[in-house]
C-alpha cells in the first residue's frame, strides 16, 4: 500500500470531523487527578465551616444526651435520634454537595459530561493485558511514577512543617479546651489540604497535557484518510460529476422534446439555433430551446424531421440565445421582431406550406440594451 494509502504514516492533525466522532466514542483528553485535586481544594474550603457545624451540633446533642438521661423516655429518645441524624445531615450535606459539583465541573471543563455507550461495551480488545503491561512498563508508567515522587515530596513537606504544631499540641494537651485542640487540628489539616491541593492541580494541569498530547497523537490522520473524509463529507468528485452528466443528458432530451413541438426555429444559419413556442393563454413567446454549434445542429435536424419551419434571421438568433435562458419569456425589446415572425410562419401554414428553411430578409431587431452575441447573459 503506498504512503498515503490506508497503512500510511499518520501525520496530519485530526480534522474537526475525526474529532468529533472521538468524542462520541468517549475518546477525550481527561486526567483523574483534576478532579481529586480540585476535590482536596474544595475540601480545604468546606472544612472548617463542616467542623464548626459538627463541633456545635455535638455540644447541643450533649445538652440533649444529658436531659434523656434524667427523664428516659421512648419518646424523648426518639426525638434525640431524629436530632442527630439531621445534624449528621446538615453537617455533611454542604460537603457532599460541594464535592459533587466540583468533580462535576472538574468533568465539564476537559471537554463536556458525555455519555460514551460505545466505550461502556464489552470487548475482548479490553481483555489483552499485553497493552496495560505496556503502559505500565512505557512512557506512561514512567509518567505515573513521577506523580507519585512529586505527591508523597508534597505530603512530607506539610508534615515537617505541621509537626512543630503537632508537638506543642501534646504537650500542652491537658491545659487547653476542647474547642482550641479541635481548632488547632483544623488549621492543622486545612493547610495540609491546601498545600496538598496547590501541588496537585500543578500535577493535574501538565498530567491533563500530556493526556491531551498522546489523544491527539492517536486520532492523527494519513493523507488517504482525510482525502477519504472529504470525499463521504462532499461527496466523491467522479460521481458529482456523472451525476450532473446524467442531469445535463435529461434536461438536453427534454429541452429536444420540446424542440419538436416549437412554432418556429430560428437559425444563425449553423451556428445558433433558438426554437419558440407561442401559446396566448401562457402570455408572451418562450424560448423553449436554444443552443450552438453541435446542439443547434442537432435542433437543426430535429426540426427538419418533425417539419418545424426555419427561418433564417442573424440578429434576432443571436440576440434570442445570448439573452434568454430556456423557459423565458423573449424580451420586450424583441417583441416586434418575434411577432413578425411568427406571423410569417402563420402565413406560411395558411398556405400549407410546413417546415423547410426560410430567408425572409427582415429589419434588424433593436438590441439596444441586451448581451451582445458571445457573452454569457448576467443574472439579474
Amino acid at each position: 500500500m503506498a504512503k498515503d494509502g490506508p497503512g500510511g504514516e499518520k501525520t496530519e492533525k485530526p480534522t474537526p470531523q475525526r474529532l468529533k466522532k472521538a468524542r462520541k466514542e468517549g475518546q477525550i483528553p481527561r486526567t483523574q487527578e483534576l478532579g481529586t485535586w480540585l476535590g482536596v481544594a474544595a475540601a480545604s474550603v468546606l472544612l472548617p465551616m463542616t467542623v464548626g457545624n459538627a463541633f456545635e451540633a455535638v455540644q447541643k446533642l450533649f445538652v440533649q444526651i444529658g436531659s434523656v438521661a434524667d427523664n428516659p423516655e421512648p419518646a424523648a429518645l426518639s426525638v434525640l435520634m431524629g436530632q442527630a441524624l439531621t445534624a449528621f445531615m446538615t453537617t455533611l450535606l454542604p460537603m457532599a454537595l460541594g464535592m459533587m459539583v466540583v468533580g462535576t465541573v472538574a468533568s465539564a471543563a476537559q471537554g463536556g459530561v458525555t455519555f460514551a455507550t460505545k466505550s461502556m461495551k464489552p470487548t475482548l480488545k479490553k481483555l489483552n493485558p499485553f497493552p496495560g503491561i505496556k503502559r505500565m512498563f512505557g512512557t506512561q508508567g514512567l509518567w505515573e511514577v513521577v506523580k507519585a515522587l512529586i505527591k508523597t515530596a508534597a505530603l512530607a513537606t506539610v508534615v515537617i512543617i505541621t509537626s512543630d504544631r503537632a508537638q506543642a499540641l501534646v504537650s500542652s494537651a491537658g491545659s487547653l479546651s476542647l474547642a482550641a485542640v479541635a481548632a488547632t487540628f483544623t488549621d492543622s489539616a486545612i493547610l495540609m489540604f491546601r498545600v496538598v491541593a496547590v501541588t496537585g492541580l500543578v500535577i493535574a494541569v501538565a498530567d491533563y497535557v500530556v493526556v491531551r498530547m498522546k489523544m491527539m497523537k492517536k486520532l492523527k490522520m494519513s493523507k488517504y484518510e482525510i482525502t477519504q473524509e472529504y470525499k463521504q463529507a462532499e461527496g466523491d468528485p467522479h460521481m458529482k460529476a456523472h451525476r450532473r452528466g446524467v442531469q445535463m443528458s435529461m434536461s438536453r432530451n427534454r429541452m429536444m422534446s420540446e424542440a419538436a413541438d416549437a412554432d418556429v426555429l430560428l437559425v444563425n444559419p449553423t451556428h445558433v439555433a433558438v426554437a419558440l413556442k407561442y401559446d396566448p393563454a401562457k402570455g408572451a413567446p418562450r424560448v423553449v430551446a436554444k443552443g450552438a454549434g453541435e446542439v443547434a445542429a442537432k435542433l437543426r435536424a430535429l426540426a427538419e424531421e418533425n417539419r418545424v419551419p426555419m427561418v433564417q434571421d442573424i440578429p434576432l438568433a443571436r440576440a434570442l440565445h445570448s439573452s434568454c435562458e430556456l423557459g423565458q419569456e423573449v424580451p420586450a425589446q424583441l417583441f416586434t421582431a418575434v411577432a413578425r415572425v411568427l406571423a410569417f410562419v402563420m402565413h406560411l401554414g395558411a398556405r400549407g406550406v410546413q417546415g423547410g428553411f426560410h430567408r425572409p430578409g427582415f429589419e434588424p431587431p433593436s438590441l439596444e440594451g441586451l448581451p451582445k452575441a458571445g457573452r454569457r447573459r448576467v443574472a439579474a
